[in-house]
């Protein structure tokens, strides 16, 4: 998959609005910006802060969209507004704080929060995009994620019966020193996330060269081997990029709980103060 079908985006509409919506804010910031000073506690500096605030709480209704995915009507509109108001929100974060450094731990928090939040949001939907077609274009194997381990289980078992029925000593030895263990356990690996069949032909340069040492007989024994290493190998990558998509939102939802419990603190503060 292509790093720019990865990045293009599913409604071009909804993204060419974000965008406008995006430039108008920062036209209206640059204009008030020259006419006088800039203070998030009054003015459209004000009220930037509030748009922020209130995109960022609908941000949060998105767990709450079911079962009718009310008012938006379907769950991929849900989607769209997440993905697009929360970057709209982060930039009204921005604008709001005149794009300067915060002052004291709440402003850090603040400012730290919403852009990981943000941050995070958005790798999400690149995972999103990315490793469901990665996978789809450059595996064979079809496998679910919990069963992954029992599957790896059942290729190691139809190994140990391929070569317990071969009469070469030197696939045995190969197999016991160099294969089996590698076989027998689930190795994710981060080289995946990039490319599924990375480090592919490297890992299977032992079995070519082992077919030169072995009987004729034994030959075919080998190229199934191989292949059971094969189906190994991508189950690997499947048990790293399922694993990802299921653990980024321990990245993403808590801290946006996080960010949201600080907003509600920095609102009352700002509303008694």
């Amino acid at each position: 998959m292509s790093l720019r079908r990865a990045l293009s985006p599913k409604e071009p509409r909804n993204f060419l609005a974000t965008a406008a919506a995006c430039v108008v804010g920062v036209l209206v910031y640059a204009i008030a910006r020259s006419l006088g000073p800039w203070s998030p506690k009054r003015g459209l500096g004000l009220a930037f802060g509030i748009v922020a605030a209130l995109l960022f709480v609908l941000e949060m209704l998105y767990p709450v969209r079911r079962p009718k995915a009310r008012p938006l009507g379907t769950a991929k509109a849900w989607l769209q507004a997440h993905v697009y108001l929360g970057a709209v929100a982060f930039l009204g974060v921005l604008i709001h704080s005149d794009f300067a450094w915060p002052h004291g731990g709440m402003g850090w928090s603040l400012l730290l929060l919403s852009f990981w939040t943000t941050g995070t949001g958005l790798v999400g939907v690149w995972l999103q995009k990315w490793v469901p077609v990665s996978l789809a274009d450059g595996l064979r194997v079809e496998a679910i994620y919990e069963r992954i381990p029992e599957l790896t289980g059942q290729l190691t078992d139809d190994a140990d019966r391929l070569v317990d029925e071969a009469s070469s000593d030197a696939l045995t030895r190969f197999y016991r020193t160099e294969v089996r263990k590698r076989l027998s356990v689930v190795d994710p690996s981060w080289a995946y996330l990039f490319d599924v069949r990375r480090g592919r032909d490297r890992a299977l340069e032992p079995f070519r060269r082992i077919s030169r040492f072995v009987a004729e007989e034994d030959r075919e024994a080998v190229d199934d081997l191989e292949q059971i290493y094969v189906e190994k190998l991508e189950l690997d990558a499947h048990y790293t990029l399922q694993g990802l998509l299921r653990r980024w939102l321990i990245l993403h939802a808590p801290p946006a709980g996080l960010l949201m419990g600080l907003l509600a603190i920095h609102v009352m503060t700002w509303v008694l103060y």
